[in-house]
């Protein structure tokens, strides 16, 4: 999935998503603390290909897109809104092609505005990037090209405080940002940053009513945070090869940025450090059992402001799940199965 796939509904029960070759299931906790539903479709029978996304609006609800075969060598996106964990979500519906028609383009990313409208964003064939977001009284506006060139696949989309809209979009030897205006206007191009960056590495995340932080790994390997109109930061060694989640959490009444990754030794690395202070510095450490290479790592924040991790192996059909312990720092429970 990109974006968040571990989640807390409206309810304050947590869910994830999973996604197979050819579906979106949905895994919802049937009270605090589990136990788990069994996997439920998400929006119907329509049979998706790869790579779909999820964002999540101030109002908790979920939506998704996904890309669905139509006809030979063509592909369409489809959305839906899951409105409450243990729910049927709403049916897949088609919101059509960045480009009138063709195959699919790239990974979709999506992402919600204090209205509660879905923005789904694409790469196009063109290689820049279109947006088609929803309206405030209902449907759906038309397909916007934002421009860009060499758009990496896997865009990260995010909803500051503000309410407003951005993207971030890796190129070759740089990072791209839009950003909205306004509440309901087209995201432009604000700044182009040069920097190494690895793609597929980006993770976006609301860090104050002003800004929000860029996490992604250089050539080099080091995990960077960069907020537009600032300079990136060098904050530490990636753990591992893979993506980076990232929450905003309060450690011991600290509003504090965490970060977690499957570390180079099959575990789970956390570092964790006082939100926009990178200077502060941060360090990894390691939990859990070795995972498989294919594992990837969510965070959120349960009912309770609890800290929740959860690892997924689609390979090892593994779905692990932590919580932090009452207790001083950022102690963890044992890792379950559920």
């Amino acid at each position: 999935m990109n974006g968040d796939w571990l989640i807390r509904g409206r309810d304050g029960r947590l869910s994830v998503y999973l996604p197979t070759d050819d579906a979106v299931l949905c895994r919802a906790e049937l009270g605090p603390g589990g136990p788990w539903e069994p996997p439920r479709k998400v929006g119907g029978e329509q049979k998706l290909r790869p790579g779909p996304a999820v964002g999540q609006g101030a109002d908790a609800y979920a939506h998704l897109a996904a890309w669905r075969p139509t006809k030979a060598g063509e592909a369409g996106l489809v959305h839906s809104t899951h409105f409450r964990p243990r729910l049927a979500a709403l049916d897949w519906i088609s919101i059509g092609h960045p480009d009138s028609a063709g195959d699919r383009t790239g990974t979709p990313a999506v992402t919600v505005d204090a209205q509660g409208r879905a923005h789904v964003f694409v790469r196009n064939k063109a290689g820049g990037v279109s947006m088609r977001g929803q309206k405030e009284v209902g449907g759906w506006g038309p397909w916007r090209d934002l421009k860009g060139r060499e758009v990496d696949d896997r865009l990260a989309a995010v909803t500051g405080e503000s309410g407003l809209v951005e993207l971030y979009a890796a190129v070759p030897g740089a990072v791209l940002h839009w950003r909205q205006e306004k509440p309901g206007s087209v995201p432009v191009l604000e700044e182009a940053m040069e920097t190494p960056v690895r793609p597929g590495t980006l993770h976006a995340l609301a860090t104050s009513a002003e800004h929000t932080t860029l996490f992604y790994a250089d050539d080099s390997g080091d995990l960077c945070a960069w907020r537009p109109g600032t300079k990136p930061v060098t904050l530490l060694a990636s753990a591992g090869p893979g993506p980076v989640s990232a929450i905003r959490c309060e450690l011991d009444g600290h509003d504090c940025t965490l970060l977690a990754q499957r570390s180079a030794s099959g575990r789970v690395a956390f570092a964790a450090y006082p939100t926009e202070q990178e200077s502060a510095g941060a360090w990894w450490t390691e939990s859990g059992p070795q995972l498989a290479a294919d594992a990837v790592v969510a965070l959120a924040v349960d009912e309770d402001e609890r800290v929740v991790a959860a690892t997924l192996s689609r390979a090892a059909g593994k779905l692990l799940v932590t919580r932090r312990k009452d207790e001083p720092g950022l102690a963890l429970e044992a890792w379950r199965e559920v």
